[in-house]
């Protein structure tokens, strides 16, 4: 039997996906379950986690697979590069590997660009036939119907703050120019059947689970179906939206009737001209106020999302986002600057440009500068995200928001905790 090792990497900086203060590693991760539900039978497979877990390099092996995000790459090339001394074939895929294959090449065998569900099992004949390509390339985007589900048994349950994640759709119908969903997944909206999706719900051991599609939302009449099939299941669960979910009553209603108590929200900005040169003029900081009163009178906790240093950003603008959420009482935040992702306009148009500062992908994680700003310098950007994070999680302004309603406290008390655990490991911001 052949032996397939999985890995996924660690970032060595930065402070989103790392194992926290309990040595929990975050949220489930599914690609590699993902994978290991592709790989045929005839195959042992086993899936190490390197942020909680110490590479064996020695360890017996046919085959190792990696995914990883642009700020762990420097951490799977070392990998790659250590199995690949022993001998070892390795094969890459995810998102980065996917932008820039021939990067990738240099540190493994072959790059898997794409989604894997097409190529996967050719891939794995070739490899046992001893005639591996370099790239084998997903040309369509699949339908989801009777995609396997993940092998979550392989993970170490014990590591993880949140076990039970789950993917209904793919794909989003907005291509904002940052983001690298759209380069990967692709902009068509891609929905799987309903039973399958409360089937795997059923499966969870406890009732706590979280979707990791991109937009929960995106297909209002799936998302209706889905939240209506959910509500007798008794549930609790969060998700990644867009702030015009709270313009459609019927669908917020059913959001938190289904046992929706918290939702990831993107802001990003209360500039209407920076949501129009980040192709995100469907977003409209007017009527965010009005939005987030709908949200929590729905009885849904909001995790907002802010970016920083876009091009009509200046050192103001971190007084004004923290007020906003202070004023509003945006139950908890996290915050990212800006950052130019191989593969999206973003990155294309700022090499264009020149303003791309720092080429270490490590760096890469949305808490580091690595390009010139244009209406602050890049320290006064990185001063000010240090700075807005630590305010934002003094426990006094914890307490502030925390307090406001005592409906579903007890996420809103451990949301905030946890990015205030995140604020304590930054630098001390300079006066």
């Amino acid at each position: 039997m052949k032996r397939l090792l999985l890995i996924l990497p660690k970032s060595e900086r930065g402070y989103w996906g790392k194992v926290s203060g309990t040595g929990k590693a975050g949220f489930v991760r599914l690609s590699l379950p993902a994978i290991a539900a592709l790989t045929p039978s005839d195959w042992d497979v086993e899936i190490l986690d390197a942020r909680t877990t110490a590479v064996d390099f020695d360890r017996k092996v046919d085959l190792v697979g990696i995914t990883a995000f642009t700020a762990e790459i420097p951490s799977a090339y070392s990998i790659a590069d250590g199995f690949r001394q022993k001998g070892i074939k390795v094969v890459m895929g995810g998102i980065h590997a996917s932008a820039l294959p021939e990067e990738a090449l240099q540190h493994a065998d072959s790059v898997v660009v794409g989604e894997a569900e097409d190529v996967w099992k050719d891939l794995l004949k070739d490899f046992e036939n001893g005639a591996l390509k370099p790239v084998y390339r997903a040309d369509n985007l699949i339908d989801m119907k009777g995609i396997p589900v993940p092998r979550r048994e392989l993970l170490d349950r014990s590591i993880y703050t949140s076990y039970n994640t789950i993917q209904a759709t793919r794909g989003c119908p907005f291509n904002c120019e940052y983001c690298a969903v759209t380069a990967f997944f692709g902009n068509k909206f891609r929905t799987r059947p309903l039973a399958e999706v409360i089937d795997e719900i059923k499966g969870f051991q406890g009732k706590d689970f979280f979707f990791v599609d991109d937009n929960i939302t995106g297909h209002p009449k799936f998302a209706r179906e889905l939240f209506r099939a959910l509500i007798p299941m008794k549930r609790i669960w969060g998700g990644q939206t867009t702030i015009n979910f709270a313009k459609d009553e019927e669908l917020l209603s059913l959001y938190s009737k289904s046992g929706g108590k918290y939702a990831f929200i993107g802001f990003e900005t209360l500039s209407e001209n920076n949501l129009k040169k980040m192709s995100k003029s469907w977003n409209s900081p007017d009527g965010y106020k009005e939005a987030i009163r709908m949200i929590h009178r729905a009885g849904i906790n909001i995790i907002g999302s802010f970016i920083f240093g876009l091009d009509e950003d200046d050192s103001s603008v971190f007084d004004r986002t923290f007020n906003f959420i202070m004023e509003n009482n945006v139950d908890a935040a996290q915050f990212h600057i800006l950052t130019p992702f191989p593969g999206t306009k973003l990155y294309a148009d700022m090499e264009r440009e020149g303003r791309i500062t720092d080429r270490d992908w490590s760096k890469y994680h949305t808490g580091e500068v690595i390009f010139k700003p244009k209406n602050m310098t890049a320290d006064e950007l990185q001063q000010g995200y240090f700075r807005i994070f630590k305010e934002t999680y003094k426990l006094k302004n914890m307490l502030k928001r925390s307090l406001r309603s005592p409906r579903n406290i007890a996420i809103r008390i451990g949301a905030n905790f946890s990015y205030r655990n995140k604020a304590r490991k930054m630098p001390d911001v300079r006066a």
